[in-house]
């Protein structure tokens, strides 16, 4: 079973012992810190975690294996490095870090001192995305010619002017933070390399200083386009959608399903007519419990944590080149690694 910390327990820190906590039988968290501690003595009571008063006091604790944050963005680099340097297991939500260059020392920590890092996209692990994966690269889509992403949600309207998610600083260009990093990351997992984004980002309907609502055009290694949208102020939505010679697969809310759309096998006579569609759902999956899961067998030296170093740092360095497009209203390369 391996012990761990929580480090952060607001709303999703508390949702992510929730998804784990008596459901799993390789993973367990048994002790925690944060910042409000009056907030979260209940809550740890009630699910068998000891609140320690520090950051450090966790990192010394020989009982621990490993650290889960949900922390502020801005301090996940240094995070990543202090546990590191105690000799402690990662797993970090998402994004990684906001910049690349902090990024990379992170990752630099991780690897000197031989630790596992895991990073928080239980996209993922979801059995929908694993079947458009398995279908893009075994070619049943055809030649990729596009993809368009979106997720959206309420969260701004209700969003807590205090919060340390509602300062700019911390939630740079839009809803890409608290959502868009999502789909930039399965971009990654399912195409590759990013090339090149133009990015623009808007204040439409918050009243706290950040922005709402972001969209991305994006160049891909690989020549195909894409676009994402991800907005803090409508309803909750969520597509990706893939766009191939032999047809277009889709995954969808409410539940995350997958649908396949083919090309039709012989050339339209008049009206074109859509073929019939496949659709395959994969309902009630607890990806927060597979990822940590996931994070536990790589401790446990039985497969790697699918989230390799290069793509947590491109998927960095291509956050800060769309943080950047949108503040400079230009198209913007992603730094090589």
């Amino acid at each position: 079973m391996m012990r761990a910390a929580i480090v952060g327990i607001g709303r999703w820190g508390q949702t992510l012992v929730g998804a784990v906590q008596g459901q799993s039988g390789a993973f367990r968290f048994t002790a925690g810190h944060t910042r409000t501690r009056a907030k979260a003595e209940a809550f740890c009571a009630r699910l068998g975690i000891a609140l320690r008063d520090s950051l450090d006091e966790i990192l010394a604790d020989p009982e621990i294996d490993a650290v889960v944050f949900a922390t502020p963005h801005s301090e996940h680099g240094k995070q990543v490095e202090a546990a590191a340097s105690a000799g402690k297991h990662v797993f970090m939500e998402k994004p990684f870090t906001l910049d690349r260059n902090s990024a990379a020392r992170a990752l630099d920590a991780v690897a000197r001192a031989g630790i596992v890092l895991g990073v928080a996209y239980p996209r993922r692990f979801h059995p929908s995305m694993r079947e458009l994966k398995a279908r893009i690269d075994d070619g049943r889509l055809g030649t990729l010619a596009h993809c368009s992403a979106e997720q959206n949600g309420p969260a701004g309207l209700f969003m807590d002017p205090a919060s340390w998610r509602a300062i700019a600083s911390e939630a740079p260009a839009g809803g890409m933070t608290a959502m868009g990093v999502h789909n930039l990351d399965a971009m990654i997992h399912l195409f590759g390399r990013i090339d090149e984004v133009y990015a623009k980002s808007l204040k439409r309907a918050i009243s706290y200083d950040a922005q709402d609502t972001t969209s991305v055009m994006f160049g891909f290694a690989n020549g195909m386009s894409g676009n994402l949208l991800s907005s803090l102020v409508t309803a909750v939505t969520y597509r990706l959608a893939v766009f191939g010679t032999k047809g277009c697969a889709e995954l969808l809310t409410p539940e995350f399903d997958f649908r396949f759309s083919p090309v039709p096998g012989a050339p339209p006579t008049g009206r074109q007519a859509a073929a019939e569609s496949e659709t395959i759902q994969n309902r009630g999956s607890n990806t927060l419990l597979a990822e940590l899961e996931a994070f536990a067998a790589a401790i446990r030296g039985e497969a790697p944590y699918p989230i390799t170093p290069e793509e947590i740092l491109h998927g960095v360095a291509a956050f800060e080149a769309i943080i950047r497009s949108a503040a400079e209203h230009r198209p913007v390369r992603v730094a090589r690694d």
